[in-house]
């Protein structure tokens, strides 16, 4: 199964790729994809869409997750996430592909251990458990860490069901 991760953020998105064998996993692809700042909102939200549009037609998908919306404390800050992840979860949404949600804190607690851990040990787990991966930078990294916590739920699942 070949698992989308998106870490979502008008600035920078992040995803990331990967193939889940049972337990096995393997880095397929990362990237992250940047707006300009000066641009109307609607623009930028354009250009987001196209290119996960173009990333997911390229890369094919079975199934996705994206980071939650946590609450920051400037509100406008938080809109413009929202704008951006429902950017994401409509393009994903329009490829045919189920998106798993997860809490930050969620994901964070299934790559590191601890729900609490910095981008810097997200980031060393990252490499850890994708050997060989070259990251494109902590938006990356967050989505493939978001697109391993969607794995190992998977996995679960099918383990229950």
């Amino acid at each position: 199964m070949i698992v989308l991760g998106l870490d979502p953020s008008l600035t920078s998105t992040g995803w990331g790729i990967v193939r889940a064998e049972g337990n096995r996993l393997t880095h397929l692809a990362n990237g992250q994809i940047t707006t300009r700042a000066g641009e109307p909102l609607a623009a930028r939200l354009a250009a987001l869409a196209e290119a996960l549009d173009r990333m997911i037609a390229e890369h094919r998908p079975d199934a996705a997750a994206a980071e939650e919306v946590f609450v920051n404390q400037n509100p406008a800050s938080t809109l413009k996430l929202a704008h951006a992840r429902g950017v994401a979860l409509a393009c994903a949404g329009r490829a045919g592909l189920a998106v798993g949600e997860y809490a930050p804190t969620t994901v964070k607690k299934a790559v590191v251990g601890t729900g609490g851990a910095a981008k810097e040990q997200v980031r060393a787990m990252i490499a850890r458990l994708l050997p060989g991966a070259v990251v494109a930078g902590s938006d990356a990294a967050d989505a493939l860490a978001v697109a391993i916590t969607h794995a190992h739920h998977l996995a679960s699942a099918r383990k229950l069901g």
